[in-house]
């Protein structure tokens, strides 16, 4: 008799599970009989990468936002057109529409908290003032200078300057709504136990395999149709889809551009695939040698064939992007930016004026589980040695991965930026602004004084035209200075089970599992 095999979980590089808990995982989520049995009040979804933090206000990754959108709400949420619709605010107003630097906001009645708390003003005000401190989403939140509570369900948030796309930023994960109590008496082991109005409530995690979240009973809008949420943690993407396949997993986070097809034909499963906000995009180290020297980051520009590397990375899944935001994001410049030729002699007269006329080493970091991006360094290295530059790459888990980023560490990396607002001061103030270096957004650590001011007029005009135009002149600042080799625009591809109803993709990849059921 023939022995069907189990597919196990490969262990994080970061914190590996023992043998037997592994095994007990397998079991779990498949009785090792190859097929899964049929689940009805559980819904389990299989991720590359799993969150790095359970405070919204200490992460900036979507793999953490992934996760605490349906721990936590916000006070808005950004709907599948990317407008701004009542959350935890039933609605709001400007003090003054023609100078919107005060925002009163009115707050749903009758909101629990998981600790059976009631939401108040108080809640509302403390969350934000916290946020507007985080550095990591300084871009986000830190440009509320104080928020205070005018009642019970009223709440006057006072911005450091004008903003008119504020209300829309309340949508962002960074600004989500905690107990004010649970906060304060749990001081950072909130983040364990973290305590949020949102559809389901934590209950268990398994470092570098699963987090496990359960039905909020009392959730103030339609409680999620699934009792328990399992966020599974697959970073090799073949055993995901693989999972996928045998019903291990119901929902796939992220078909790799080579698996498209083999989702799509299968009679089981239904790809989603659509647009979405991000850029993918290479980034250099502009702070130090080597990529401090404008004449190198140019010399890798000629040096790189971008239509062919996006071509084989994204096998036309994503098309090829020339600018930091991408054409679903108005004011986007991609379609006015001209990019850099393929041009290896002129890569090589680079490297001759910059004095390294026979090339230099240099690092490449990129994350475990991502198909496309770890094609995309490969490919780097081999053109980029064709003129002389050594270039070693690090294939590191995720979080690992960011860590690193967020430092500095290494001198080019490939990743993507989502701005999940929709709005460009999003897509170009968090990645290009001299204040948020490394986990802020900016993981070129670029700094330039005119696109710093660009960037504060852009948040300070109150015309959408003028805010166009100077969105413009920054994307060319952008495009000129290099601190990025512009790579493809995003589409998220996701595979769910065919049992599965009711999922769509949310544009700013914050997808609402609380509303999907299992048949």
């Amino acid at each position: 008799m023939t022995k069907k095999k189990c597919f196990l979980t490969r262990p994080s590089l970061k914190a590996a599970l023992g043998a037997a808990l592994v095994l007990s995982m397998a079991l779990f989520f498949t009785g090792c009989g190859g097929q899964a049995e049929a689940r009805t009040d559980t819904l389990i979804v299989g991720v590359p990468s799993l969150p790095v933090q359970l405070d919204p206000t200490l992460a900036n990754d979507i793999a953490s936002a992934r996760v605490n959108s349906h721990i936590y709400n916000t006070l808005v949420y950004v709907d599948y057109d990317m407008i701004p619709r009542p959350s935890l605010a039933t609605s709001w107003e400007w003090v003054d529409p023609d100078h919107p630097t005060q925002l009163r906001v009115f707050l749903r009645e009758g909101v629990l908290f998981h600790n059976g708390d009631v939401l108040t003003a108080s809640d509302v005000a403390f969350s934000l003032n916290r946020a507007s401190t985080s550095p990591a989403i300084a871009s986000t939140a830190g440009m509320i200078s104080y928020a205070t509570v005018v009642n019970d369900h009223e709440v006057l948030i006072t911005l450091d300057h004008p903003f008119v796309p504020f209300v829309t930023f309340l949508g962002h994960t960074a600004q989500s709504i905690f107990s004010e109590r649970a906060v304060t008496e749990m001081g950072d082991a909130h983040s364990q136990n973290p305590v949020g109005t949102g559809p389901f409530r934590l209950v268990n995690v398994v470092a570098g395999d699963h987090v496990e979240l359960a039905r909020w009973e009392h959730f103030w809008d339609t409680p999620a149709l699934v009792e328990t949420l399992i966020v599974r943690f697959l970073p090799d993407a073949a055993t995901r889809l693989i999972a996928l396949e045998t019903g291990e997993i119901d929902i796939m986070i992220t078909v790799p551009p080579a698996d498209l097809a083999r989702v799509q034909n299968h009679a089981e499963l239904t790809l989603h695939n659509e647009m979405a906000v991000g850029t993918h995009y290479i980034a250099f180290n502009t702070s130090r040698p080597p990529f401090n020297d404008i004449r190198l980051r140019h010399a890798v520009q000629y040096a790189l064939n971008v239509e062919m590397m996006v071509g084989a990375a994204f096998m036309g899944a994503m098309p090829r992007t020339t600018g930091p935001i991408n054409s679903t994001i108005w004011a986007s410049a991609a379609d006015r930016l001209e990019p850099f030729p393929f041009n290896q002699d002129r890569a090589r007269e680079l490297l001759a004026e910059a004095g390294v006329p026979d090339g230099f080493s240099t690092t490449f970091f990129t994350n475990q589980g991502n198909a496309p991006n770890m094609d995309v360094a490969e490919i780097t290295q081999n053109m980029l040695g064709a003129v002389g530059i050594d270039v070693s790459v690090q294939i590191l888990e995720w979080a690992t991965f960011l860590g690193a980023s967020n430092n500095g560490e290494p001198d080019m990396i490939v990743i993507s930026w989502n701005p999940t607002t929709g709005d460009p001061d999003q897509g170009l103030f968090p990645t290009f602004h001299s204040s948020t270096h490394g986990a802020g957004g900016n993981r070129a650590f670029f700094s330039n004084p005119e696109v710093d001011a660009l960037l504060q007029a852009g948040r300070m005009a109150t015309d959408p035209v003028e805010r166009a135009n100077i969105y413009y002149q920054i994307q060319q600042i952008i495009r000129d200075e290099s601190p990025w080799v512009f790579l493809a625009a995003a589409t998220e591809a996701v595979g769910v089970r065919n049992n599965v109803q009711g999922f769509r993709v949310a544009p700013n990849l914050r997808h609402k599992f609380w509303t999907l059921s299992l048949n």
